[in-house]
């Protein structure tokens, strides 16, 4: 729930955002359940990156998917002998990866 509330106001009320994640901690403290109190802990060391993926609504995602295309290739890519070769494989798919007619092969 704090989650989806926090996607909706962060921009506009990050402080709130931050509030309503302290009441969380402390309902999680008062539960006793210590499963819950290590999340909270790794919540805490993030805090600060978490707060602001709110706040500001940038993501790397796309950055993400792209290293992940590309480890996936050089997973498909073993046995290329030149290594200017699969950099050009890996370029052209990145490139043309929207294109219908182009297909790297």
């Amino acid at each position: 729930e704090w989650f989806d509330w926090a996607k909706e106001v962060g921009v506009h009320q990050p402080s709130q955002v931050k509030e309503a994640l302290h009441a969380f901690y402390e309902k999680v403290n008062q539960a006793g359940l210590s499963e819950f109190i290590q999340g909270i802990k790794t919540l805490k060391n993030w805090q600060p990156e978490i707060l602001n993926s709110f706040a500001f609504n940038y993501s790397n995602g796309f950055v993400e998917g792209l290293n992940n295309q590309t480890k996936v290739i050089k997973r498909d890519a073993f046995g290329f002998r030149r290594y200017d070769r699969f950099r050009l494989k890996i370029l052209l798919h990145h490139q043309y990866k929207h294109t219908k007619d182009f297909q790297v092969g």
